[in-house]
């Protein structure tokens, strides 16, 4: 791949359906529009029609809008129901250090929503998938742990931002499980993981009201979302992408800059993990699909595991942006009190 790919690279997508979910703003508008823009037939898969409606009169070309909400189960299920065949589909919705709440199904909001809904609807929709799964991760995947006897925050005390890690760490953890198990059935859709880097969009609207102002402040000296929306749209169109990999902003610390390669933790990459969770997620959304296991899946190889230096880099800009964040919350307390 070229050190500074961009949209102009898109190849012609005419003849090709992409569905995004969260498509009304952010990240997935970016992603829609510059997929619209290069002849695709775009579903804007949202919570609320009327805003994927306003997002979908200023893009070009063909754009339909569709409800669906992530956070329940029964949305998901009736999206997949009336959605034909499907070349691409880019998981992208979700929601970051939110209050804690619960969905429809009663899941942590953010396991719900960033996970889970997104497990149940490519698995729906996997019959009739042509191409590419593309799921959107974050640089918090670093710092994620996944909770196998209380992932839903039921037993234990809910602080938000461990909980955004650890969806964000299972939709990679998904991400590489899913290309493994199509790769063994001798499937010829792929799976691919991107993430933006920080980059500026809605997502921290769903915080409560100090959060809120503090993340945008962070992201602020991030990128826009049509440059974070990149590596999605490369690991979705390109035809240099690898199945199987990570796709992330190449600058320092993978905060901002054009598509590359991505580093994964070691955790993100561990058979058992993602045996346990595929289990856990079959149960808890009552999907199920390409289980067990195919034979052989174990020794696909995803991902790449990042040197030294890589890890430290991203784990210092992850660390760094937690200190801003804890730092910014204590001046607050300080200006209230």
């Amino acid at each position: 791949m070229t050190s500074s790919w961009t949209a102009a690279d898109i190849p012609d997508l005419a003849g090709k359906t992409f569905v995004i979910t969260g498509a009304n703003s952010g990240l997935g508008e970016a992603a829609a529009t510059a997929a619209a823009d290069h002849g695709a037939r775009v579903v804007l898969a949202c919570r609320t029609v009327e805003k994927g409606e306003a997002a979908a009169r200023k893009m070009p070309g063909d754009v339909i809008v569709r409800r669906l909400d992530v956070a329940d189960l029964a949305s998901v299920r009736q999206f997949a129901e009336q959605t034909e065949d499907v070349d691409v589909l880019i998981n992208n919705a979700g929601v970051m250090a939110t209050p804690e709440g619960r969905t429809a199904d009663g899941f942590e909001t953010q396991f719900g929503t960033n996970f889970l809904g997104h497990f149940a609807l490519t698995g729906l929709l996997l019959p009739k998938i042509t191409e590419r799964v593309v799921s959107v991760s974050s640089l918090a995947h670093i710092v994620g742990r996944i909770d196998f006897t209380d992932p839903n925050w039921l037993q234990r005390r809910y602080s938000r931002w461990p909980a955004y890690g650890q969806s964000k760490l299972a939709d990679l953890v998904f991400a590489y499980e899913l290309h493994r198990r199509l790769n063994a059935s001798g499937s010829a859709v792929r799976s691919f993981a991107a993430h933006p880097g920080l980059s500026r969009t809605e997502l921290h609207t769903h915080t409560d009201s100090v959060q809120s102002t503090l993340i945008a402040a962070l992201t602020g000296i991030g990128q826009s979302a049509s440059m974070g929306a990149l590596p999605l749209l490369f690991a979705a169109t390109s035809p240099d992408a690898e199945g199987g990999r990570y796709y992330g902003p190449g600058g320092p610390g993978e905060v901002r800059g054009f598509p590359r390669p991505a580093l994964s933790t070691p955790a993100a990459r561990n058979l058992r993990t993602a045996s346990d969770l595929w289990t856990m997620a079959e149960k808890l959304t009552g999907v199920s699909f390409l289980s067990p296991a195919p034979v052989g899946s174990a020794t696909v190889p995803v991902g790449g595991a990042p040197s030294p230096g890589a890890l430290a880099i991203a784990a210092t800009a992850a660390a760094g942006a937690g200190v801003l964040v804890a730092t910014a919350i204590v001046a607050a307390n300080r200006r209230r009190g």
